[in-house]
């Protein structure tokens, strides 16, 4: 879908200022600060960033998996369709779960239970969310492994997740996120775990799904690679917060804070048939024991300044869509007083 027809629709899902902190031993971990960002109908946003960003913690914070203890909502609201997620009831959470927002977790081999059948793990959400009798649950349950490409669906149903590849695996996920005709998808790293060639018919199918449900998908990865191909906008996440968001054609061709250019810099590339030497990131992601008061970057940061120690610099936006939070500009490289810090 066009980025312009997309950035015109009224958001089905609107976060502001999300903050979400676990209780450990060693004391508070500050998983999410201050995380914001909006998805359209039929829009589906990528959420890029190394492991410990915060990626899989915000999104599960949307919609209440996180046991609660030791997880902890400080702040912030979840906007979906008018009602703010976060000041439901379980009862009412648990309706929207599943019913109107799917998610698919990364490893089906753990999230599907083993000692049920693929039929039963379908048709409980159907059941319960939708009112239907078995008969007709399981009718449902044959159409959506055949929406997701798994053949001879029928007898299939009395299988059990041992039985299946892991490629099959997470079709059968995607089809229990699909049960109740969700109005949003959240896909965390689905195709992670599975080969290259299983991969590809994953985000075929999902580009497949999308074009004919019209849902608006959240997709979590650290395949920058992946998001080219499917996304059409971009949230860049490091050390718990957003650092950018683009429209995905602007954010590969013209990357604004240090952390995404330095992640597409890693990207292999054979540039005028050579390939090119990958480039690492030096340094480890922060500790996240307090709120941040700097830039949660600098310390890996070629550009740093003085300021970047002195407070954590707020997202800006910088042209239509293109929101930075940055003090640093490649558009003056040369600011004073970098690598100050």
């Amino acid at each position: 879908m066009p980025d312009g027809a997309i950035s015109d629709l009224v958001p089905i899902l609107d976060v502001k200022g999300l903050k979400t902190v676990f209780s450990t031993r060693s004391g508070e971990v500050h998983a999410v600060n201050s995380v914001s960002f909006d998805l359209a109908p039929g829009e589906l946003l990528g959420v890029v960033g190394e492991s410990g960003s915060g990626k899989s913690v915000t999104m599960m914070s949307l919609i209440g998996l996180l046991p609660q203890p030791p997880a902890e909502i400080r702040d912030g609201s979840v906007i979906f369709e008018g009602h703010d997620i976060l000041q439901m009831s379980a009862d009412d959470l648990r309706d929207i779960r599943g019913r109107e927002i799917g998610f698919v977790f990364q490893d089906p081999m753990t999230s599907l239970n083993p000692v049920f059948t693929i039929g039963f793990q379908i048709m409980e959400p159907l059941r319960r969310h939708m009112g239907m009798n078995r008969a007709a649950a399981r009718e449902r349950a044959i159409e959506l492994l055949e929406l997701v490409g798994i053949s001879d669906p029928g007898p299939r149903l009395s299988d059990y997740p041992h039985q299946f590849s892991g490629g099959m695996r997470q079709r059968v996920m995607i089809a229990i996120a699909l049960a109740c005709d969700p109005k949003v998808l959240i896909a965390d790293e689905p195709t992670t775990a599975l080969d290259v060639t299983i991969q590809a018919q994953i985000l075929e199918l999902v580009r497949d799904l999308r074009q004919k449900l019209g849902m608006g998908i959240i997709w979590i990865t650290h395949d920058l690679g992946v998001i080219a191909g499917i996304a059409d906008r971009v949230m860049v996440m490091y050390g718990g917060q957003v650092v950018e968001q683009a429209p995905v054609h602007e954010l590969f061709s013209n990357p604004r804070h240090p952390y995404t250019r330095a992640l597409l810099e890693t990207l292999p590339s054979i540039a005028g048939g050579r390939s090119k030497r990958l480039r690492t990131i030096e340094g480890q992601p922060p500790a996240l024991s307090a709120q941040p008061t700097s830039c949660p970057f600098r310390a890996r940061c070629a550009h740093a300044m003085a300021v970047c120690a002195q407070k954590n610099p707020p997202i800006e936006r910088l042209a239509h869509r293109h929101d930075v939070a940055c003090f640093w500009s490649p558009d003056n490289a040369d600011n004073a007083g970098e690598a100050d810090a």
